[in-house]
């Protein structure tokens, strides 16, 4: 899948040259960026006292969350009416940030205060980022190769089919959100955090795979 690749592969690069060449992860992330993932990831950082500080209630939390992960997700389907740059554009910078993340909280922090925190709401974000990022990708598509039609109706079209993939992905980072701020940044046991984070991971894969097949079985 076109989308997996853009993405993972620039967040796995990135996470990976953390290890060997600092450097590069410290120019992207910016000195205020660093600060704030030490604060949260340090260390001796308490994710969850941070979190309070920073805002407040878990509805608040859910709040800022929601409002982050829409305007990302709103950000790589309206990059598709550029044939599709946009869209990759977007999906290739979230990965390098995300993998920049990773890599200096394992260069510089506590990598288990991450992992727990992004064990829960991490199938929800991804997923129904990359699933949007199909969308905006459909409407690059249709653009650049229209065939019979006019670039009006391809988009037009494009856009009737994307639009199940913008709501389902959208739905999925709103739930990313829901679960971010009152599961995730709650001081609940590390291993039953994994355990939730497994299971809906699983729960997601197999849903897709099965998914997949009904749609090439029709």
């Amino acid at each position: 899948m076109v989308v997996s690749f853009v993405f993972l592969g620039p967040f796995f690069a990135m996470w990976w040259s953390a290890d060997k060449e600092i450097e590069w992860v410290q120019a992207l992330l910016g000195a205020e960026a660093m600060s704030d993932i030490e604060g949260m990831y340090g260390k001796d950082a308490d994710s969850v006292e941070y979190l309070r500080q920073e805002h407040g209630s878990n509805f608040m939390m859910f709040a800022h969350y929601i409002n982050n992960n829409v305007g990302i997700d709103f950000r790589i389907f309206a990059g598709g009416i550029f044939f599709g740059i946009g869209t990759l554009f977007f999906l290739i910078y979230n990965g390098l940030y995300l993998g920049a993340v990773v890599g200096y909280v394992e260069y510089a922090g506590n990598s288990e205060l991450l992992w727990k925190f992004v064990a829960g709401h991490s199938s929800f974000e991804i997923l129904g980022m990359l699933v949007v990022g199909m969308a905006g990708l459909k409407i690059g598509f249709a653009l650049l190769a229209p065939g019979q039609l006019t670039r009006g109706e391809a988009l037009t079209r494009a856009g009737r089919g994307g639009l199940p993939l913008l709501i389902g992905g959208a739905c999925m980072t709103s739930l990313a959100a829901v679960v971010e701020g009152f599961w995730s940044a709650q001081p609940i046991d590390t291993n039953v955090k994994y355990m939730v984070g497994v299971a809906f991971w699983l729960m997601h894969l197999l849903y897709f795979v099965f998914v997949g097949r009904r749609g090439r079985g029709t």
